[in-house]
């Protein structure tokens, strides 16, 4: 499976969030798109709609399992997605901004 590092993103890179409702509210990644998991496939189109054409789709959770089985769907629909490795649980810890649902600083649940 295509995994990066917290380490090899770059400011800009396009980012998936597939958390539940709960963990983005407390804390996430300025910028990046909410589908949670429970809902992802449902909700689908609103990736097409959002990531720019040939973007590479950066997807995360709290840790890494739950972004896996996103990054495996994405890879399958022909999308270039790769899980980024510990999630934002390793974003928080790399003093990367987390920002909850309001703008304000947040923390990872």
């Amino acid at each position: 499976m295509p995994t990066v590092g917290i380490e090899d993103l770059a400011d800009g890179d396009f980012l998936l969030d597939v958390r539940e409702d709960d963990e983005w509210q407390a804390g996430h990644a300025a910028g990046a798109l909410h589908i949670p998991l429970s809902e992802f496939v449902a909700r689908y189109g609103e990736l097409a709609e959002a990531a720019p054409q040939d973007a590479r789709v950066h997807v995360l959770c709290r840790v890494g399992g739950r972004s896996a089985q996103v990054t495996m769907y994405l890879v399958q629909q022909g999308v270039d997605a790769v899980n980024v490795d510990g999630g934002m649980q390793e974003w928080a810890a790399a003093g990367r901004p987390v920002v909850d649902d309001k703008g304000a600083p947040g923390h990872v649940l």
